[in-house]
């Protein structure tokens, strides 16, 4: 379970810290439509900021950031974990159609390798 608590300019997850916001993705991207760089947060995907320069973007998406953990602390809420502190398994499941999995398992085959490490590479490109 995660742990936080904001004190001023640190927030802590679990026995962690960071300064408030920065182990969050961010992405500044330009909006043709407002003709401005848009600032976001994967972990918060309703926030965006707009602004005129990216450097800007990134600070006022980070200043929001940092105002919505204190609100969500404030009302007991947890922030979402951000994606770089999260843990993975390296496995999913994923479902294809029968046709594609046949012609991966032959190609797999052709080559001598395992599907999964075929799959690995080929994602991975």
């Amino acid at each position: 379970m995660l742990d936080s608590s904001i004190n001023n300019d640190i927030i802590y997850f679990g026995n962690k810290m960071a300064l408030k916001s920065d182990r969050y993705t961010y992405r500044i991207t330009w909006s043709e439509e407002d003709k401005e760089y848009v600032g976001l947060c994967v972990e918060f995907p309703s926030l965006s900021w707009l602004a005129e320069s990216p450097e800007l973007a990134l600070k006022g998406i980070r200043k929001v950031v940092e105002e919505v953990i204190k609100e969500m602390k404030e009302n007991e809420e947890s922030p979402p974990e951000p994606l770089s502190c999260r843990k993975f398994s390296g496995k999913f499941v994923v479902r294809i159609p029968p046709e594609i999995h046949r012609k991966l398992a032959i190609e797999a085959e052709e080559q001598g390798i395992s599907l999964n490490r075929l799959i690995s590479a080929k994602l991975s490109r």
